[in-house]
């Protein structure tokens, strides 16, 4: 690897290409994440599906005041980078099978070049904005926090969290494993391969269990890649008494050298190519599934909300940020599937988001930027109504259950349309820390997409959202005025 002040100097030349690129052809590079099922790939798709189709959007003014003549796809800047397959994914939601499309594993990314009218002034006239889009995984966000840390803080820090009594059980084999290596001792190939797999093991479990929202990482570790079974990807942290020496051929001094390796191949590439690049960031967030799960998993998704933020740099571009270190200036937080609570619950929702990122949002709006939060769903696949339960009427929400999916004792075929009383979240959105929704309470089952029927000229409608529109204004509507 080059040294530091070369690859800050190397950093710095492109970000100034880039500016350079901008003055000639005004660019936006907005990135797309969140953490497992979140939703962003179906958000990404009903971003691209909306601006191309120009859809009439109320709240997006560009869309509103009639000034977004056309847009359209175009070939994207990175070459090596994997094209957003938003054909495919929009096939999957509108065919006749009507699936989600598969989760974000790897990086991906589109252009939309968007012709439109500046409103009346000086500047008025015909421009274009060239909007790239960089979807990828929420996941590798937090291993940014790893390039300060060394291989015996790493180590510590994650046996520490693997130990506290919620998490104690899913690590317990790796534990096991893990007592029975001498760090000091020279390196033996199938025990490595073995601690690597068995914490991978504990890592998958922590995603499948009630710490599905948050993460710990090397993220790459359950999304592999074509890095899977490479050196770079099998390690584990190890029991490190503090101020341990160790030699380089040593179990440590080997798992070290993978962790390094880790950074500087696989982390560190991602934040100087891709993510240092950005100019815009959206981040969505299943709160719904947290607070499901209980107090415990929305104080791990609170914690991994502020990591995710943490790695930003977020704050106002001055003429020497914009050419040698841009910083995100706009960063957005949107609760998804809004679709599965009724509208009455949208506000609950977003004061919920807005308080578990409170503490992220004051330190980047203290450094310029701005920052948002609302509730939303890219694609609304249900719509509202009224049941009756127990004497009492009740807010309900209507859609398809995907197949399979459980309400009490009741499992739905994919096919069968049903009306649900989803529960309601506090008032004060505080109260999610001290139980006020029990494990469980809430009614959140996966609906298929929306049938869409044609009108009477054979026109297909355009799939229904919750404040996409308000979403698109927050973070494109200036660069549009």
């Amino acid at each position: 690897m080059p040294p530091p002040f070369l690859e800050g100097a190397v950093d710095a030349l492109k970000s100034f290409a880039d500016y350079a690129a901008g003055a000639v052809r005004p660019t936006l590079r907005l990135g797309v994440t969140g953490l497992a099922r979140s939703g962003k790939t179906v958000f990404t798709t009903a971003l691209v599906h909306h601006l191309t189709n120009v859809t009439p959007m109320p709240v997006f003014r560009a869309s509103a005041e009639g000034r977004i003549r056309r847009a359209r796809l175009a070939p994207q800047p990175d070459d090596t980078v994997p094209r957003f397959a938003y054909e495919e994914h929009l096939a999957a939601m509108t065919g006749p099978d009507r699936q989600w499309p598969q989760s974000t594993n790897r990086i991906s990314e589109l252009r939309i070049e968007i012709d439109y009218e500046r409103p009346p002034g000086w500047r008025s006239g015909p421009a274009t904005l060239a909007l790239d889009i960089v979807d990828y995984p929420g996941e590798w966000l937090l291993d940014l926090g790893l390039l300060d840390l060394s291989y015996a803080e790493w180590s510590r820090a994650t046996l520490e969290a693997s130990r506290r009594p919620e998490r104690a059980p899913l690590a317990a084999a790796w534990h096991a494993h893990l007592a029975t290596l001498a760090p000091d001792k020279p390196a033996v190939e199938a025990e490595m391969v073995t601690a690597s797999d068995l914490f991978k093991a504990y890592l998958s479990a922590l995603r499948a269990g009630p710490e599905a929202v948050a993460t710990t990482p090397p993220g790459r570790f359950l999304m592999p890649g074509d890095l899977a079974g490479s050196p770079a990807l099998t390690f584990a942290p190890l029991d490190l008494p503090p101020g341990m020496a160790y030699a380089p051929s040593s179990l440590a001094g080997q798992m070290e050298r993978r962790f390094e390796a880790y950074k500087n191949r696989v982390a560190r590439p991602f934040f100087r190519e891709h993510f240092s690049r950005l100019d815009r960031q959206i981040v969505l967030v299943d709160v719904l599934a947290a607070l499901d799960a209980g107090a415990r998993a929305v104080g791990e998704l609170e914690a991994a909300l502020d990591q995710v933020l943490h790695a930003f740099r977020a704050g106002r571009n001055t003429l020497v940020s914009s050419l040698f270190a841009p910083r995100i200036d706009r960063v957005l937080f949107a609760a998804t599937k809004a679709d599965h609570l009724h509208r009455s619950d949208h506000a609950r929702l977003d004061a919920i988001l807005r308080l578990l990122v409170e503490r992220a949002i004051r330190r980047s709006e203290g450094a310029g930027a701005r920052v948002d939060t609302l509730a939303l769903a890219s694609v609304r696949a249900t719509r509202e109504a009224s049941v009756r339960e127990g004497g009492e009427r009740l807010p309900a929400i209507v859609g398809v259950p995907c197949a399979g999916e459980r309400v009490g004792d009741e499992v739905f075929d994919g096919r069968t349309e049903a009306a649900i009383f989803p529960g309601e979240l506090p008032d004060d959105p505080k109260a999610i820390f001290s139980g006020a929704v029990a494990p469980g309470s809430l009614r959140f089952p996966r609906f298929r997409p929306p049938l869409r029927t044609a009108d009477a000229a054979g026109r297909m409608p355009p799939l229904p959202h919750i404040r996409l529109d308000r979403a698109l204004e927050f973070l494109i509507g200036d660069r549009l005025a």
